[in-house]
């Protein structure tokens, strides 16, 4: 028995490093439901963040719903909030700031404020019974989000009520998980304020078009890496980093001149498109010479999101040495890059882009239909796109599609 807990602590002290490593909030959140769950062998989870007065679902998992999918699907991306009160069990607990243990969530006593929600349950054909549901608190008793576990499983994969020593180890897992939260929640504003600089200078540039690509990137790169079998400690390195890394490939426009960047004709003259071009290697000037991997993705992102995976003449800007390159005049000729020259995370962002460009209106055009975007990257597939890259994207419509819903422009 001794055994088995100093085995499990110092599971949870390696595990802890690795969450420090992780600067996205997101897959972050992601990967503390899927860590929280496996401490106390739980079947399901969900966990959200606090989004005003409500909190905001960001992941939910159900192991053995995932079991019935083709290997390598995911369950259906879904997205709401509800308010903050004490009507709902994560509600109450936002509220209360207290974990609470629910035994059978279909036998909550009358007199509790909170009650179960079972239309999930009724959808689905799961049944909910043990929950254990606590708050994830800053250091400066900020609340930061709700995270739920469900149905804690014996060694006989029997449902049974979540005890004292998991209590015990959720309590100690989640002083390093809002650990981790905060730090990423600091980059995370870090990156948004850069990101809002660029915004102000180009408007078309928006938080949602931003978000959506940053988003369809990860899930595009998911599926390929089912697709190609890659190393799991590899994907969660690679998947944190493309969140961030994305968000950066227009930033470059910051360096282009208003005269262009917000000229009201929607055509650029040659002279014109060409300095605009440039945006590609001023993005990546901010991010040279430096030694992370999450500066090395942006750079790479930056550059060569507009090459071409057959290396034609209208991709940009090539095998370019950037010494070359002077801000405000056009990209040097350069010897054209192609195929898997162009840095993977390159390649997701070019097709992720695109399709939100063709698919979102803008000020000088209107949108297309979803359905004629998706064709217009299979069209491209093998010239404009890498082959293997769309063929993942088109395995997930449904998510794009949703992702695309989720963080739909303002009107």
């Amino acid at each position: 028995m001794e055994r088995d807990s100093d085995e499990k602590l110092q599971k949870l002290i390696e595990l802890e490093r690795k969450l420090g490593e992780i600067h996205d909030v997101d897959v972050l959140l992601d990967r503390i439901l899927t860590e929280t769950r496996k401490i106390v062998n739980a079947d399901a989870g969900s966990i959200y963040v606090v989004d005003g007065d409500k909190l905001k679902i960001k992941h939910s998992q159900n192991e053995t719903q995932l079991r019935e999918l083709p290997p390598g699907e995911k369950l259906p991306y879904i997205y709401f909030s509800f308010p903050i009160n004490e009507h709902s069990i994560a509600g109450y607990v936002a509220i209360s700031r207290k974990p609470l243990n629910i035994p059978n969530a279909y036998e909550i006593p009358e007199s509790e404020p909170y009650k179960f929600n079972k239309s999930t349950d009724d959808t689905t054909h799961y049944i909910t019974k043990s929950m254990y549901t606590f708050p994830l608190i800053s250091s400066n008793s900020k609340l930061l989000g709700v995270l739920q576990v469900i149905n804690a499983k014996n060694e006989n994969g029997e449902v049974i009520p979540f005890n004292e020593e998991a209590e015990l180890m959720i309590s100690h897992f989640a002083v390093s998980a809002v650990q981790a939260l905060q730090h990423a929640f600091f980059t995370n504003e870090m990156v948004n304020r850069i990101l809002k600089m660029a915004e102000f200078r180009d408007p078309k540039e928006t938080y949602y078009h931003v978000e959506r690509v940053s988003k369809m990137s990860l899930e595009i790169y998911d599926k390929w890496a089912f697709n190609h079998n890659i190393p799991e400690d590899e994907q969660s390195k690679f998947r944190d980093t493309i969140r961030i890394a994305a968000k950066f490939h227009d930033v470059g426009k910051v360096g282009i001149s208003d005269v262009i960047l917000k000229k009201p004709s929607p055509r650029f003259t040659p002279e014109e498109r060409e300095i605009m071009m440039g945006h590609s290697c001023i993005g990546a000037k901010l991010f040279e010479n430096t030694d992370s991997f999450l500066d090395e993705m942006a750079y790479d992102v930056a550059l060569h999101h507009h090459d071409r995976w057959d290396g034609g003449e209208v991709g940009y800007p090539g095998k370019i040495n950037l010494k070359d390159y002077v801000i405000g005049e056009k990209i040097p000729e350069a010897e054209p890059l192609s195929g898997t020259d162009i840095p993977l995370a390159a390649r997701i962002v070019a097709v992720a882009d695109v399709f939100d460009a063709l698919s979102n209106k803008r000020c000088y055009k209107d949108s297309w239909s979803v359905s004629d975007s998706f064709n217009e990257i299979q069209r491209n597939a093998g010239t404009q796109f890498d082959p293997e890259i769309v063929l993942a994207f088109m395995q997930i419509k449904d998510r794009i599609c949703a992702i695309q819903m989720e963080y739909a422009d303002e009107n």
